[in-house]
């Protein structure tokens, strides 16, 4: 370190360093503390999801480093062909348009692993009942009627 460095401009060089594990561990690690302590089976199916990949990523990163260090560097030479044009249009691209995998929520549908969708909304439920208490949710439960019922009264004046 130079005479001129602080810590302020030692972290800013570093962020990577130090946002990487807070990203990919530190918060994670924590969801899964707090998911365990649920009694919702929701939360904890989504963590161990994610160490399943996350192992599955680290195992094939180490088992592979010596392959992908050297694509990365035929890669960075050959930037100018169309090497990366073929593996977009073949690889990333079918991925993107056509999503074999569906990670959003959708009503009515399962889930990646064919269960129903329907215990992430009552989880998303009682989290809220919990941290806000029951007379909160009465109150969303309130508005929503009030919006469907002038939706409703919309829909008649405009029918006649």
């Amino acid at each position: 370190m130079g005479s001129g460095d602080n810590v302020f401009t030692v972290v800013a060089k570093n962020i990577d360093v130090l946002a990487m594990p807070l990203v990919s561990l530190v918060f994670p690690l924590y969801c899964s503390i707090k998911a365990i302590e649920t009694k919702s089976l929701a939360d904890d199916q989504q963590w161990l999801t994610y160490w399943v990949l996350y192992s599955l990523i680290t195992l094939f990163e180490l088992t592979f480093s010596k392959v992908l260090e050297c694509w990365w560097a035929c890669a960075g030479w050959y930037c100018h062909t169309s090497m990366v044009q073929h593996v977009y249009q073949h690889f990333i691209r079918p991925f993107y348009r056509n999503p074999q995998v569906k990670l959003w929520y959708i009503p009515g549908q399962k889930g990646i692993f064919g269960k129903p969708h329907d215990d992430d909304i009552l989880t998303a439920a009682e989290k809220y009942v919990q941290q806000n208490g029951p007379e909160a949710f009465k109150r969303i439960i309130a508005r929503i009627e009030l919006t469907r019922s002038k939706k409703q009264e919309e829909q008649l004046h405009n029918l006649s």
